[in-house]
């Protein structure tokens, strides 16, 4: 178990984008879920949706770049 989900959620962002990936996916909360959309709106990145497959909701963040794919986080 994870004690500090938000932590953990902005660390995930960050090494995805570090890595050049065009996702991260993680498990989804009420939580996690407002602040994915609160980076949306703050143009952080390019989206995101929530998937009901398995045992526990997923939420897939898709990372924005910039020119020369540099990441925006």
């Amino acid at each position: 178990m994870v004690s500090d989900p938000i932590a953990d959620l902005l660390t995930r962002i960050r090494n995805g984008a570090k890595a050049q990936h065009r996702f991260v996916d993680v498990t989804w909360s009420k939580m996690k879920g407002r602040l994915a959309e609160i980076l949306k709106e703050e143009g952080y990145i390019e989206g995101f949706l929530t998937k009901d497959e398995g045992p526990a909701k997923q939420m897939r963040i898709f990372l924005k770049y910039g020119r020369g794919r540099q990441a925006i986080v």
